[in-house]
């Protein structure tokens, strides 16, 4: 099978950003593509449309290409818990949870017949593979488990892209040293070097490119310039990189940084919003006075529950609610909002009952069953009757406590009640819907609220969903990439 693999000197050189464009533009040419990552860890992820966890990045390369993400594109994924273990997801389905010598004692041998699978699976249904590598291919003392690079690349002969970000510097001692590093079988696969977010003129450059191509036999494809846009972050040290508040946003929103932050892909959409500025909070810092206070998705939802707590968060986040602040706390999130969380058997660590922020009328017990689905429902708040779209994935199962009086203050958020609820004054919000503020209409009536609280004018909420917006940025994406990147000598 025809394969490109795109392979970086670091991790954050831009492998992922290569792999979406490079997927789009043979798209774009009329190519059947797919793209593939055999190994991932992060801590964001996606529901494919038959229930299968993959990596998010690899759903947004399938987008790129034009086709609905499998499960086979990310065959292995792996989701950091924050205490030296992963949870082992395999075609989609999680499998077991180990730290790093016991996978690879236990699912290194599973995990390539896995890759191998998936592989012959996408080769009946597409003319070429847009493969994405992982960290470095020259981290020596991991070589021997490799199950994400130079061994992908070598089971599929692939065209081997490596990629460097020039703007940490080092580079031109970033892709000499990494091809050292590999052995002769694998550095032959290298056919291109890319340089990654080049700021500056190219002509300085020159002299740099020439002296790397006749060091090195390998001829330099291209120099993308710097791009504030990308897709998508693969972990949470990506959200310190973020850019600044916006200047003059009508609304200001804070998302708690939790430790074990996951899908905080969920507020792409509103950062692209032009009147809304998001910035993420350590739970060690003031949480101030934003127009509103997010709780994201988290892989452990007890431990950052008990940091918010041990750091004063928990409490400013109870004070700040109730003197009338918007709180939304979404899948973890949303847990934590709660009375109570158990886990009776320790799955997140130590068995035992938790106190919540008492801010919602539910109960929630961690089993060991996830729940990994798509969902289309219909919203009640904040206003009626409009279509949602999103997906679940939780191992929690929460219950709304009906006992008292107070419990009449809180609403179904959706037409399943199991998948939220609002209190009457449309303040606390808490929902399992990853994706939400994908969709348009419902993002802007929600932002209409808080922009109503400030006394500004309302938004039109007959928007399109974020899914046409990401469209666009694809195609802008590639339209820029393709300016600097030759890869003819890939497509012969």
């Amino acid at each position: 099978m025809k394969a490109i693999m795109v392979v970086g000197t670091t991790s954050h050189a831009g492998k992922s950003l290569l792999t979406t464009a490079i997927c789009r533009i043979l798209s774009r040419r009329g190519w059947r593509v797919a793209p593939f990552k055999g190994q991932n860890m992060a801590l964001n992820s996606y529901v494919t449309p038959t229930g299968g966890e993959i990596g998010y990045a690899q759903a947004v390369q399938a987008w790129a290409a034009g086709v609905v993400p499998w499960v086979e594109m990310n065959p292995i994924l792996l989701k950091p818990q924050g205490d030296m273990t992963s949870q082992v997801i395999m075609k989609g389905k999680p499998i077991g949870r180990v730290n790093a010598n016991e996978y690879y004692e236990q699912y290194f041998d599973l995990g390539w017949r896995s890759i191998e699978e998936s592989l012959q699976h996408l080769q009946t249904e597409f003319d070429l593979l847009v493969c994405e590598g992982a960290g470095s291919p020259a981290e020596i003392n991991l070589k021997h488990r490799d199950l994400t690079n130079m061994r992908i690349a070598k089971h599929l002969n692939a065209a081997t892209i490596l990629v460097v970000d020039i703007e940490r510097g080092g580079a031109f001692a970033h892709v000499v040293g990494t091809l050292e590093l590999l052995d002769p079988d694998e550095r032959a696969l290298i056919k291109g070097i890319v340089i990654n977010k080049f700021r500056g003129q190219i002509s300085i450059l020159e002299p740099g490119l020439k002296w790397l191509e006749e060091r090195t036999g390998i001829p330099v494809l291209g120099v993308i310039p710097y791009m504030e846009q990308v897709f998508p972050a693969e972990d949470s040290l990506d959200l310190l990189e973020r850019k600044p508040d916006k200047q003059n946003s009508d609304l200001n929103i804070a998302v708690v940084r939790l430790p074990r932050i996951s899908n905080f892909t969920d507020f792409d959409p509103l950062e692209s919003e032009p009147t809304v500025s998001v910035k993420y909070l350590s739970p060690k810092q003031d949480l101030g006075h934003p127009d509103a206070v997010i709780l994201p998705g988290t892989k452990t939802t007890i431990p950052d529950l008990m940091l918010l707590q041990k750091s004063g968060m928990a409490e400013a986040i109870q004070h700040y609610a109730a003197s009338g602040g918007t709180v939304l706390g979404i899948c973890g999130g949303y847990q934590m909002l709660g009375q109570m969380i158990a886990d009776p058997e320790g799955i997140e660590g130590q068995a035992g009952r938790y106190q919540g922020l008492n801010l919602l009328p539910i109960k929630t017990v961690i089993t060991g069953q996830k729940i990994a689905r798509q969902r289309q429902v219909t919203s009640h708040f904040p206003q009626m009757g409009l279509p949602v779209t999103g997906f679940e994935i939780h191992q929690g199962r929460s219950r709304i406590e009906i006992q008292g009086t107070d419990n009449q203050a809180f609403q179904a958020l959706f037409d399943d009640i199991n998948l939220g609820l609002v209190d009457n004054c449309q303040s606390v919000w808490g929902t399992y819907l990853h994706g939400i503020f994908d969709n348009g209409p419902w993002r802007r009536a929600w932002l209409n609220r808080l922009r109503q609280q400030r006394g500004l004018k309302s938004l039109p909420t007959g928007v399109s969903n974020y899914r046409e917006q990401r469209e666009n940025l694809l195609d802008s994406l590639a339209v820029e990439v393709e300016k600097h990147l030759d890869l003819t000598a890939f497509l012969g």
